[in-house]
């Protein structure tokens, strides 16, 4: 079976933790060792989020203003894929002993989507309400988000995964393909590929990604066993099984918010409605909902 699994934020960052390189190698061998037996029987693509990286690397480019050339948000992107996916080679390869290689990822999106008039993918660290007013004084697009302030850019809808044949290529040779890395590197097409500044998300391009090279099965890890109606209040019910009507009306309701499992339910039906399977789990939960006894299926 193919396989994509797409790793969450918190696979490399937790919320509260420091964000820096030896926290990211620890968490990803964390993350390697819950995945070791899917990528040992199966073959496998794996996806990953860049939210904090792609932002700790914004808050270089302009503290280095004036003393090193300025970097646009997408090259931004293909700098985080280099480093989140460095790290990720090493770890599966010294846990596994079986080929693994990282692709730099370009998705073609719509240069006039809408999501470029309204931003709303977070970015980098929370900040306070006076940091905030300051970045927002800057220019920046600020939200409010889980009781912090965060930085929101424009994430359109991936359309293309253009690397998808050599990632499936790979893939047919036993290869672990790391690939699409935080929705993989925002391009659009006139008279050949050019960058745009954007940050795609990651479970709609390893939807995108899931659909072009055959997979069977969409793996959504995130930091909560499934997916909840009314998550968080004294009526919070647990979702365990949906069909691609139940999770569309579901999704139309409100249930799912953009900025967290929204994504990944849209993600889940886009996958479906191709003839996939999706689920949306935790780590924690991930043998279980392998078997069916666990997590969110579409």
């Amino acid at each position: 079976m193919l396989i994509v699994i797409a790793l969450g934020g918190n696979a490399l960052l937790k919320r509260g933790e420091k964000l820096s390189i030896g926290t990211q190698e620890k968490n990803v061998r964390a993350a390697v060792k819950s995945i070791k037996n899917i990528t040992k029987k199966h073959h496998a693509v794996v996806t990953f989020g860049n939210a904090p990286q792609v932002g700790n690397i914004m808050i270089q480019v302009e503290s280095a203003l004036g003393k090193a050339y300025p970097v646009p948000l997408h090259v931004a992107v293909a700098e985080s894929e280099g480093e989140i996916g460095y790290l990720l080679v090493q770890a599966l390869h010294n846990e596994l002993k079986k080929p693994v290689v990282s692709i730099l990822t370009q998705v073609i999106v719509d240069k006039n989507d809408a999501a470029f008039k309204n931003p709303t993918k977070p970015i980098g660290p929370y900040y306070s309400k006076k940091e905030m007013t300051i970045l927002r004084e800057k220019g920046y697009s600020m939200k409010k988000i889980n009781g912090g302030y965060r930085r929101v850019v424009a994430s359109p809808k991936p359309i293309k995964i253009i690397e998808a044949p050599v990632i499936k290529k790979l893939t047919s040779m036993n290869v672990i393909a790391i690939a699409a890395g935080g929705g993989g590197i925002p391009v659009y097409k006139k008279h050949g590929l050019h960058g745009i500044d954007a940050v795609i998300d990651k479970d709609l391009a390893s939807a995108c990604l899931a659909k072009s090279i055959g997979a069977q099965l969409l793996l959504i890890l995130t930091d909560v066993p499934c997916a909840y109606i009314n998550y968080g209040k004294k009526n919070q019910k647990e979702l365990r099984k949906l069909s691609i009507k139940e999770a569309k009306k579901l999704l139309k309701e409100g249930h799912f918010p953009a900025g967290s499992m929204g994504p990944k339910i849209q993600a889940s039906i886009e996958f479906a409605e191709s003839g996939g399977k999706a689920i949306i789990t935790n780590f924690a939960s991930l043998k279980k909902a392998m078997k069916g006894k666990a997590g969110t299926i579409v």
